[in-house]
């Protein structure tokens, strides 16, 4: 190392520290032999040695760097307004060019090296009222597209911001948004089929996703909108959006209903992925607006989770998939129910086609209610225009454009296998108000098949089950069921809800009819005409229901029933006279339990029944009817007597009606009267000589014959018989050898019917 001259400082290199080291001495003019001599040169490590001549050409080299770069960043800070100017002018055109709308965009400047700050900003469609106006807007500018002539802004802020959209019966502001433009190819599309929902709400995501920034935050932003129909004002203090990340909270006053919100989320605006809560601020539940003007309906929640996992167009079928999820979900609707209808947690995971007049939730969507969890599958459709039947027989539609012209509906609904307890847990608070607190052990598994096509109504299907495994109750709720056993108090109440009268229902009573006391023409005339299958069917009849169903929607108004005599009890004997959704699932619910635990036998829901049932104005029971029409005991009416009785059932403080004014019964009773008796002959209830033998009239001989108006004059005939007078809630005549009704409402053979009625 003898020949190794002095060094300044001795440097350990590598590779690529030689490298380097040569980059560094061709900048400055200097060769590496200039730097290394003897045997240091090639030696590793590498001994540097640095004079002063080549230290001296090395801060040269250096100091034109600095110069250039400073020249350089001098020339861009004297060029960057001009550069500014011309990316928003380039801004300007994009924007004009893509949606038919002038953009104005005011004094802007540079506030950093890479900020910027525009001095109001103004979108104005073509022709309309302003649609967006700022104070100001931030953002940061990237300066490598500034000079490619493209620029990209990122980290908006939006001060002052105001969102106006109006609508008028003619036009609007925003709707360019989403539309195309004229000018536009556009692929020919089929109209004459219906509104393609799936095409427009694609429109509507894609407008949606693809102008929302990556990073942005809004500061007192003010939206509104004013339509003949709506007004809405919401005021967002402040919205963040970073690296697509959202935060915010908003005071939202829509149709006069008001929230105070808070808002968290992601949003992958690309993928077109969105997860985000919607929530009330300061513990207050979040009201929807629209329906409580729209429906009369409140519907609250706490927390509203969303996510959409992406979408596919395709065929022009928009496939969605997704979920939804709610806690301390509140719907209130008089039609409904007289409570709050309460679920603490709900949700659904949807897979959703939406198409040409077409709506499915696919395989694969599932809802839970608590701690039920329920697999349906859903299809509506509306038919195009010309495939619509109508006919006022065939299905009471008389117009095309009808809103139920040429619909098409199927629904399959599935629940898992539950636990009893979590069942009863599961159930909506003030829907089943009743069996509240019920407990009990083995399963319960719920399905439904439905089926609706009004070109062909006749086809209606309906198939509805609750079924048990090994289920018994362990302990009842608020209503003890195995009352019906006992003797029990029994409150009437008229239409109002007016308590008419209390008494006990039972032995104790007085006017209490045992089942064996009661003539058998009656027991029989009121099963075959208001439930033909009561000692088979397990409290339902399908058939019975799907009937009445396909009247009442012919006719556009409830003209049938499809109530059983277990339906009827229940509904009497358990529950309010409010006529709700809620007491009549309550309803179909109390009755299931009660036939399937076999809590109660036939014969003696029978004998309740037709204690407590009203017979005429403030007439309750059968000792009291047969009295007052006919100053009989129960065991001795006829079998013209008990078909009058089984008549009014229907309307008992309409039986007047049921003469004409010269004391004779008037055609429908009379038709009526003949039905009935020929059913009964059919299934061995009556022998044909009763039925020959049967009075068409009978003589009130009771208090009622007071209240029957009847003329002098004798030259005028009683109205003619006709099948048009069959009574309306006469369901489901089902005599001679009829198979019952399929599926869980009938017994199978493991399960042996209630013994019959003795005749």
């Amino acid at each position: 190392m003898a020949d190794v001259p002095k060094v300044a400082k001795a440097v350990t290199l590598g590779e690529a520290g030689r490298t380097g080291f040569r980059y560094l001495c061709a900048l400055c003019g200097v060769g590496p032999d200039a730097v290394f001599t003897g045997p240091a040169r090639n030696s590793l490590p590498l001994l540097l040695r640095v004079n002063s001549a080549v230290k001296k050409k090395i801060g040269i080299g250096f100091g034109i760097v600095v110069v250039l770069l400073g020249l350089a960043l001098a020339a861009f800070l004297l060029k960057r307004q001009q550069l500014l100017e011309y990316a928003l002018a380039q801004v300007k055109a994009k924007v004009e060019r893509k949606y038919p709308a002038q953009l104005t965009l005011g004094p802007a400047r540079f506030t950093d090296l890479n900020s910027v700050r525009i001095n109001g900003v103004a979108l104005v469609p073509t022709g309309r009222d302003t649609l967006l106006r700022a104070s100001s807007i931030d953002a940061s500018l990237s300066v490598r597209s500034l000079f490619a002539g493209r620029p990209v802004f990122s980290n908006l802020q939006i001060d002052n911001a105001r969102l106006t959209a109006r609508k008028t019966a003619a036009t609007d502001n925003y709707s360019f948004l989403y539309r195309k433009k004229k000018t536009q190819p556009v692929a020919p599309r089929d109209t004459t089929k219906g509104t393609n929902y799936g095409l427009l709400l694609n429109d509507l995501l894609e407008a949606g996703f693809d102008n929302i920034p990556g990073e942005a935050a809004f500061k007192n932003f003010l939206v509104t909108y004013e339509s003949p129909r709506h007004q809405v004002r919401i005021a967002m203090p402040g919205l963040t959006i970073e690296d697509g990340n959202i935060t915010g909270q908003l005071s939202a006053t829509i149709d006069s209903v008001s929230n105070n919100l808070g808002i968290s989320g992601h949003v992958e605006a690309g993928d077109y992925e969105l997860a985000a809560q919607v929530y009330g601020l300061n513990r207050q539940p979040v009201t929807l607006p629209y329906l409580q003007r729209r429906l009369n309906a409140r519907v609250q929640f706490d927390t509203l989770r969303m996510s959409l996992d992406g979408k596919e167009f395709e065929d022009e079928q928009l496939t969605l998939r997704g979920s939804a999820s709610a806690t301390h979900f509140v719907l209130n609707q008089p039609k409904l129910a007289a409570r709050d209808i309460v679920v603490k947690h709900g949700g659904i995971n949807f897979v959703t086609k939406l198409g040409q007049a077409s709506m499915a939730l696919e395989k694969g969507t599932k809802v839970r209610l608590n701690r039920i969890e329920f697999y349906p599958t859903f299809s509506i459709r509306k038919l195009p225009v010309p495939q619509r039947v109508i006919g006022r027989k065939i299905n009471g539609i008389r117009k095309r454009s009808d809103l139920l012209a040429g619909l098409q509906v199927s629904a399959d609904i599935t629940s898992a296998e539950t636990p009893a307890n979590d069942f009863f847990a599961s159930l909506p608070e003030g829907m089943f108000e009743e069996v509240e607190g019920m407990q009990g052990e083995g399963t319960l598994t719920y399905s439904l098949h439905t089926a609706l096509d009004m070109n062909q109504v006749d086809s209606l299907k309906f198939d509805s089950s609750l079924r048990g495994k090994n289920f018994r109750i362990t302990r009842f709720g608020r209503e003890n069921l195995n009352k019906l056993n006992e003797d029990f108090p029994y409150t009437a109440y008229n239409d109002k809800g007016d308590s008419i009268k209390t008494f006990l229902v039972g032995p104790s009573n007085k006017n209490f009819v045992p089942y064996d006391e009661v003539s058998r023409y009656l027991k029989s005339a009121i099963q075959t005409a208001e439930d033909p299958r009561f000692f088979t069917h397990k409290g339902f009849m399908e058939k019975a229901f799907v009937k009445s169903a396909i009247q009442n929607l012919k006719e556009r108004r409830f003209a049938r029933g499809g109530s059983t005599i277990s339906m009827q009890l229940v509904k009497n004997v358990f529950l309010t006279r409010q006529k709700t959704v809620a007491r009549k699932v309550e309803e179909m619910l109390i009755v299931w339990l009660i036939e399937n635990t076999r809590l109660v036998s036939k014969e003696r829901m029978f004998e309740v029944y037709l204690n407590i049932i009203e017979w005429g104005p403030k007439i309750y029971g059968v000792k009291d009817a047969a009295r007052f029409y006919f100053d009989k005991q129960p065991a001795n009416l006829n079998l013209s007597e008990s078909l009058y009785l089984a008549s009014i059932i229907p309307k008992p403080k309409f039986y007047r009606y049921s003469f004409d004014s010269y004391g004779n019964l008037r055609g429908s009773a009379r038709y009526f009267y003949r039905l009935i008796a020929d059913i009964m002959v059919e299934r061995g209830m009556i022998t044909p000589a009763d039925r020959e033998n049967m009075a068409l009239g009978v003589a009130l001989n009771g208090p009622a014959r007071k209240y029957i108006v009847t003329a002098r004059d004798t030259t005028r005939t009683a109205a003619a018989d006709s099948s048009q007078f069959e009574p309306l809630n006469l369901i489901d005549l089902l005599g001679g050898n009829a198979a019952p009704d399929a599926g869980v409402n009938s017994n199978t053979p493991e399960e042996q019917p209630a013994v019959p009625p003795r005749p």
